[in-house]
């Protein structure tokens, strides 16, 4: 096999948000280096300039249309990976801004947070453009092991050593099962790139194979049964790095998830489907059910995260262009809900100390700011309208629908209103619970920002839809093969009321 690797000068533009955030890393990290009096919170807004020129660069690319392949088809840019980009370069930015109070309780390497945060999501955004197996197993682990550090940062206290060490191990097992399952791959079909492997015949080792690597992708986004780490992982890591773990490389597993399947494995698609609706049912279950025996509002945000990939994996069970759609909406949805939910238990836990649920009481008298937008970020996740979570959730059930997943949808529903019920008991906590010290908190300008931009996003997702239904339809324009006639005829600018139907 022969690669031809020759670049020019167009080809280094098609890499120049990759080339862009590499840079401004390494400013990062030299400025700390050469600064060391320099205030620690000026390397967060300094990060975050970069990312904020990243994500104008993305947009850019976006809007130009930009398109083109690398290194024999192997890095990809196309609306899709443009989408996952800007996914995560946003979601950056806003863990940067919460995590500025939290840096302040590190002793030691507050500059070097910076500078793996930004490594991670350099990772994860080749892993959007990754278009073969070997890229998807490189890059997945490069955007990895930046959080290896990040998970166990909080070097005194026994929880973050414990969630970072188990994180490592299982982490190391599953690039194991990665690098083998890419190993039975590549040996039964002689190929690396995921459109090359669609012309492959169905045998036991190509079979084996890419259940390992459905195995390892389950493990990033935390699916049932792949999902032991995520619990304890999320509980004593530092509460920003949480919050990055719960919606960004989630994000990019599924940039490779959607090329994995609807294009490698297209032609199998009866005998995957059963797989994901299996997983789906699963992790929607299992993850509501546990999630309401917790105290702790981590461990709650965490068993939710693994019932909301459940109805991500709806989305891709429905295995058509609208399901495709309906996976890139919610990702949106629950972006804002997610890290608007993050930021207020940083803001909350950095001034009591505590994350358990039973601290919140009376909220709505201490803060009433934080209160009502925690209730509004809960409310999304649960699926209540006018909110964005409602649409997400619609969108994919419709999908669902469309190819007769009854009992997927059925199942749906009823976690629908088990996570009703551990949300709510949040809510009452804050709003009728009596506060045991009744201080007012405090919301700093960073921190107020991001719950600022959450809500909005989780407000205008839910009540102006369009625009953004343009936008994922637009960038899923690769999976169009998969659109049922029918849904092909509505145009991307049927108005909101069509809305679900038209993918």
């Amino acid at each position: 096999m022969i690669f031809n690797f020759s670049m020019s000068g167009a080809d280094l533009l098609l890499m120049l948000p990759e080339i862009l955030l590499t840079v401004w890393l390494c400013v990062v990290l030299i400025v700390d280096f050469a600064m060391p009096r320099l205030p620690k919170e000026q390397l967060a807004y300094l990060s975050v300039g970069g990312l904020v020129a990243v994500l104008l660069n993305l947009a850019w690319f976006d809007q130009a249309g930009v398109t083109g392949v690398l290194f024999n088809n192997m890095f990809v840019v196309d609306r899709l990976a443009i989408f996952f980009k800007i996914f995560i370069v946003g979601a950056t930015a806003l863990v940067v801004l919460i995590s500025i109070d939290y840096v302040r309780r590190f002793r030691f390497f507050k500059g070097e947070y910076y500078f793996l945060v930004l490594m991670s999501a350099l990772g994860m955004m080749f892993m959007a453009s990754a278009n073969d197996l070997l890229s998807m197993f490189i890059t997945l682990e490069f955007s990895t092991f930046g959080f290896y550090v990040l998970v166990a940062y909080l070097r005194d206290e026994v929880s973050s050593n414990e969630a970072g060490l188990k994180f490592f191990i299982l982490g190391v097992f599953v690039a194991g099962l990665l690098a083998y399952g890419i190993s039975l791959v590549f040996g039964e079909t002689g190929k690396l790139v995921f459109s090359d492997i669609a012309s492959a015949k169905a045998t036991p080792g190509l079979i084996i194979g890419f259940l390992l690597i459905f195995a390892a992708l389950g493990f990033k986004i935390g699916a049932v049964p792949f999902h032991s780490w995520i619990p304890d992982t999320y509980h004593g890591a530092p509460t920003p790095v949480t919050a990055f773990l719960s919606i960004a490389p989630k994000g990019a597993a599924f940039a490779i998830l959607l090329r994995m399947f609807f294009v490698s494995l297209a032609t199998f698609k009866p005998a995957w489907v059963l797989l994901l609706v299996g997983a789906s049912i699963l992790s929607m279950t299992y993850g509501n059910i546990v999630a309401i025996a917790q105290k702790n509002i981590k461990r709650l945000l965490a068993y939710s995260g693994i019932a909301q990939i459940g109805n991500l994996l709806i989305g891709l069970a429905a295995g058509t262009k609208m399901g495709s759609d309906a996976i890139l909406y919610y990702l949106l949805t629950y972006l804002f809900a997610n890290l608007g939910a993050f930021a207020v238990v940083i803001a909350v836990g950095n001034q009591i100390q505590s994350d358990e649920i039973e601290d919140y009481s009376g909220l709505n008298r201490r803060s009433p700011f934080l209160a009502f937008a925690m209730i509004m970020f809960l409310l999304s996740l649960a699926g209540v309208p006018p909110l964005a979570g409602f649409l997400g959730k619609l969108y994919i059930f419709v999908a669902a629908m469309n190819e007769g997943l009854y009992t997927l949808i059925l199942v749906g529903l009823i976690n629908i209103v088990i996570s009703m019920y551990y949300y709510l008991i949040v809510v009452k906590k804050m709003y009728i619970n009596e506060p045991v010290d009744p201080s007012p908190l405090t919301v700093s300008a960073p921190m107020q920002a991001v719950i600022y931009v959450s809500l909005a996003g989780t407000v205008i997702l839910g009540i102006y839809p369009q625009p953004f239904i343009d936008w994922v339809v637009s960038a899923g324009m690769m999976f169009s093969q998969f659109e049922a006639p029918a849904a092909a005829a509505i145009p991307p600018s049927a108005p909101p009321t069509a809305l679900p139907f038209g993918g």
